[in-house]
């Protein structure tokens, strides 16, 4: 069979591209994937966002202030009377739910569609999010439970994104587009901790749970109404772009009944890798996603507005460098200067070495600017690893990635139900000692994960995987194949 002339698929240096018109890359919403991508964006942003509002609100549930109750008692003390081991199960049991539904959100998303699954997620614990005022005021226990059922919905967003993928990135765009869906959960924490702190000064605690209680819903209808499971049921899709897309992912079919070797992925030590740095990761994440406005207020002594503010600026870092770091991985690897192997190491192992040192000494330092540049440079330099591990289930077999990000998720949960816990057990004066040991037990997790990803990671499709995947990694180390299935441009569609 003859080849195709390059320039009747890709974009060539004339910009030529498949069947249709080309387009600069900077008009992002001419290219349907990334449009998904950007919608996808959004979802994370409400995800995070519901997810991080309560660690703002519990602050003002639990400060002495004037209340004034239903039977017009007036008495000056918290509304919400909670120990601080009380508080740290209530952050924690979203994480309960969470941990539950990993593994069956990626394999339900193989089987019936990403779309669907991360939609009914997000939209979900949205609906959820407006009854939580009522339950906290209700009793405890009904608020803990509100919370891990959130925690069950909202714990399928992750795995199910990757089937999106696995439909929709080309293998030399899977870094920029998963970091541009994933930034929006920095951006979503960025943007709930103000607007937290504002609407519960200015409005009352519950208002906060109101407002992105409907915000997540109006992004589940523009979700469900805009987003396609597949390229090929997208009816806004052009001709030019489908045939990319189906060109570079020739071996995935968006219908096929995946059978995943489970024996094969359990016993994998690429997959006990990500397994391992997910842990990681999730540790740092949710240390200081949950318990950064408390370290603000018991260590600087910050009012709330001040301390949702600068509790936002690490992660404001994080939604800047995951997209840089999204777009130079890809980089290294469209122009071969290392092996997707060797990407995913550098990116992840430097990340964390960095996040430990910074997160030590944002811990012993004695300047509050310090102790705030600190967290910013840890945060910032950390979310680079999200362009190592975070992408890599698609690099060792894409069409089973949402299965092994489950599996992967389900155990870095664990740091979220056990982080605030173990916080709340170790701050109870509090102390600047007290949070020391919180930081550098964070610190030592994070060297662990950076020892383990770099002895055991792998960029390379895995052999249980070659069955439904290409044999060989498009931007390894070796020559690539002159056929256009496997021509390494990126094309302006």
């Amino acid at each position: 069979m003859a080849q195709i002339p390059k320039k009747t698929i890709f974009q060539n240096a004339s910009g030529s591209e498949i069947g249709g018109k080309s387009y600069p890359k900077w008009m992002f919403w001419k290219k349907r994937r990334y449009v998904v991508a950007t919608i996808a964006f959004f979802g994370f942003f409400n995800a995070y966002a519901l997810r991080a509002n309560l660690s703002i609100a519990i602050v003002a549930m639990t400060e002495n202030k004037t209340v004034v109750f239903d039977n017009y008692t007036v008495v000056y003390g918290p509304e919400f009377d909670w120990d601080s081991k009380t508080q740290g199960y209530v952050l924690s049991s979203f994480f309960y739910g969470y941990i539950t539904t990993q593994l069956f959100g990626g394999w339900l998303s193989a089987k019936i569609g990403g779309k669907k699954v991360f939609g009914a997620g997000v939209g979900v614990t949205a609906l959820l999010t407006l009854i939580t005022p009522w339950c906290a005021k209700t009793n405890v226990y009904l608020l803990l439970t509100v919370r891990i059922i959130e925690g069950v919905f909202e714990g399928v967003t992750y795995p199910c994104i990757y089937a999106v993928w696995s439909r929709w990135a080309p293998p030399l765009e899977r870094t920029k587009l998963a970091t541009l869906a994933f930034s929006g959960s920095c951006v979503g924490t960025v943007v709930s901790m103000p607007a937290s702190a504002y609407l519960a000064t200015a409005l009352g605690w519950p208002s906060v749970f109101y407002f992105f209680g409907v915000v997540g819903l109006i992004w589940f209808v523009i979700w469900w109404i805009l987003v396609a499971e597949s390229p090929a049921e997208d009816p806004r899709i052009s001709k030019g772009e489908l045939e990319y897309i189906q060109k570079c992912l020739a071996n995935v079919d968006a219908k096929r009944n995946i059978t995943h070797p489970w024996k094969e992925i359990f016993t994998s030590l690429p997959v006990l890798a990500n397994v391992v740095t997910t842990f990681t990761d999730n540790w740092g994440v949710f240390t200081l996603l949950t318990q950064l406005p408390k370290f603000m207020k018991d260590m600087f002594n910050f009012d709330l507005g001040k301390s949702g503010f600068l509790s936002g600026l690490p992660y404001l870092a994080m939604a800047i460098m995951i997209q840089f770091s999204g777009h130079v991985a890809d980089w290294l690897r469209e122009k071969k200067h290392f092996s997707t192997t060797k990407v995913r190491k550098m990116f992840t192992c430097g990340a964390f070495v960095l996040r430990a040192a910074f997160l030590i000494a944002a811990a012993f330092s004695t300047s509050t600017v310090g102790s705030i540049i600190f967290l910013v440079l840890a945060e910032g330099l950390g979310v680079c690893s999200w362009s190592g591990f975070g992408v890599n289930y698609l690099d060792i077999a894409p069409q089973h990635a949402s299965v092994i990000m489950g599996i992967s998720n389900t155990v870095g949960t664990l740091a979220g139900i056990f982080s605030p816990i173990l916080t709340g057990y170790i701050v109870t004066t509090p102390t600047a000692e007290e949070w020391r040991i919180v930081f550098c037990i964070a610190s030592g997790i994070f060297l662990f994960g950076a020892v383990v990803y770099g002895i055991f990671a792998s960029g390379e499709v895995q052999f249980w995987a070659v069955g439904c995947e290409p044999k060989k990694d498009i931007s390894s180390d070796e020559p690539v194949p002159t056929s256009h299935e496997n021509r390494s441009y990126e094309p302006n569609v």
